[in-house]
């Protein structure tokens, strides 16, 4: 029986899942690693824990299911999350820690490049948001602030690139990420020179570009002895997490938006065409060559519950951490829409859509003698779905969607799901298998395998029966708190500023 694994280097796990040829799961494991934080603005992850991690669970994914049941692997596709640099030497070694998505460290570059008559163009033709978040960020940062760093380092890839390198002995890199990196062409699909001449490095020290089902990149001769797999097994290179969530949703046309909220969030859109908005608050990434993954993403998702969790949660007993949270999730449950008048802003890591602001921090609002940790839980919930809201309230007056389809490890909670229901008064659907990006990852695989003419055909397999209704008093009740909610993200911006001056000085 032949089947097709798919890897996802996520934020906080490395996921693997097997699927057989009609794209039904067959097993997944998944492995942990953590994130750094050596500055209130810095986050950072060990490129070779994120490795040995994803062997170790692809090898005891192989022995313990594939293995013994004589399942045959035809290929292995990948995805991973967006936005994180590590540089590396000539011998692929790489030179200290990834820096990743959430990484603010370059707010200074970011406010130059706008400044400059080619932050325009470079927006418009790269896709990507002039924001910290941006490899083209954090690269320039690394030449400004860490220059014996930058001159040692052969090619500056992503996470993704590492693990492949290390599987592959290649250097590449698929359009999709590549689209979110601030220095691709997403419309020539080649690297950018007026990105390239900011950031001061030539194209030859970044990966050489390739289409999302490129297939002509082996797993190395001892990798595949170690893990019991034929020589010359290929790989799918793959795309980005984001863009193969919104393929896993069944969406790669217009009419219908996805959210995703894991650790991090967004709300997303597909279609043939770039959108256009001149305030530069929305990206455009390349889920495929002509197909486009539009929309706005948040830093401040699921890790900002965890975060309150973990400072606020009941850890005595045996509970776990999963224990915790769901407790929590009970207690949030008992008040009502609204936390009684109690607001929280969740940007703990500053944020991207739609305020693009990186100086940006977390703020309790409203709180009186009245409030007790219940509300605080509600109002923590309640924040974090705000800011999804915000993003989904500004991309719906450029493209108009009738239905949502949610995804990710926390929006598809029950609670969670009907507060969003709520505050967008649109009927909200679940998809049938909970793990968008490894569907889509999979639907990708099976379009490059033959087994669907096109992506639009592999998206109509796509079920969701699960859906919710809007309830229209806390649909009611939640505009009215969102109007403060929004009021006070954009008229805080010199505090924010302000107070980001004062922690760095500390």
């Amino acid at each position: 029986m032949d089947c097709l694994l798919t890897i996802d280097i996520n934020t906080s796990t490395v996921k693997i899942h097997a699927f057989d040829m009609n794209g039904k799961v067959i097993c997944c494991k998944k492995g942990s690693y953590p994130t750094f934080h050596p500055q209130p603005d810095y986050s950072e992850q060990d490129p070779e824990q994120i490795y040995i991690t994803t062997l170790y669970i692809l090898k005891n994914l192989l022995n313990e299911y594939i293995h013994p049941k004589k399942y045959k692997v035809k290929t292995i596709c990948f995805s991973s999350s967006m936005h994180s640099v590590l540089p590396v030497d000539k011998n692929g070694n790489p030179l200290g820690n990834a820096i990743i998505w959430a990484d603010n460290r370059g707010v200074k570059e970011a406010s130059l490049l706008k400044t400059l008559p080619q932050s325009d163009s470079i927006f418009h033709t790269t896709g990507t948001p002039i924001h910290p978040m941006s490899p083209l960020m954090k690269i320039s940062w690394i030449k400004n602030h860490d220059q014996e760093r930058f001159a040692l380092t052969y090619k500056f890839i992503s996470l993704k690139e590492y693990i492949i390198k290390q599987l592959t002995g290649e250097y590449v890199i698929d359009h999709s990420i590549a689209s979110s990196t601030g220095f691709f062409d997403i419309h020539k699909l080649k690297w950018h020179q007026d990105s390239l001449d900011f950031a001061g490095i030539t194209a030859d020290r970044l990966s050489e570009p390739v289409s999302v089902f490129n297939s002509q990149v082996f797993l190395k001769k001892e990798i595949c002895s170690t893990l019991g797999l034929p020589n010359k097994t290929h790989i799918i290179i793959g795309a980005s997490d984001g863009c193969l969530a919104t393929l896993g949703a069944g969406i790669v046309s217009a009419g219908k938006a996805t959210i995703t909220i894991g650790s991090s969030g967004a709300v997303r859109v597909a279609g043939k065409d770039v959108l256009r908005d001149e305030k530069q608050r929305f990206f455009n990434y390349l889920l495929a060559e002509g197909h486009y993954v539009s929309g706005g993403p948040t830093n401040n998702g699921g890790v900002v519950f965890e975060w309150f969790a973990r400072q606020f949660g009941n850890f005595s007993g045996d509970l776990d951490f999963e224990d915790v949270l769901n407790d929590l999730f009970k207690e949030a449950a008992q008040v009502k829409a609204g936390a009684d008048g109690l607001l929280f802003l969740p940007y703990l890591l500053g944020e991207r859509a739609p305020l693009w602001n990186a100086n940006a921090r977390g703020l309790y609002f409203g709180l009186n003698i009245n409030h007790q940790q219940k509300h605080f839980v509600r109002a923590t919930l309640e924040g974090i779905l705000f800011e999804v809201y915000s993003i989904g309230k500004i991309l719906e007056t450029h493209r108009d969607f009738d239905s949502i389809y949610i995804n990710g490890a926390y929006a598809t909670l029950p609670l969670w799901t009907q507060i969003l229901t709520d505050m967008f008064g649109k009927t909200i659907h679940i998809n049938n298998h909970r793990d968008s990006v490894a569907m889509g990852t999979a639907l990708l695989a099976l379009t490059q395998l033959g087994v669907y003419q096109n992506l639009e055909e592999a998206a109509a397999t796509v079920k969701s029966e699960e859906t919710y209704q809007p309830r229209n008093e806390n649909h009611e009740t939640y505009m009215k708190y969102f109007k403060i909610f929004e009021k006070l993200s954009y008229k805080l911006t010199d505090e924010f500023e302000e107070i980001v001056t004062l922690q760095q000085q500390d």
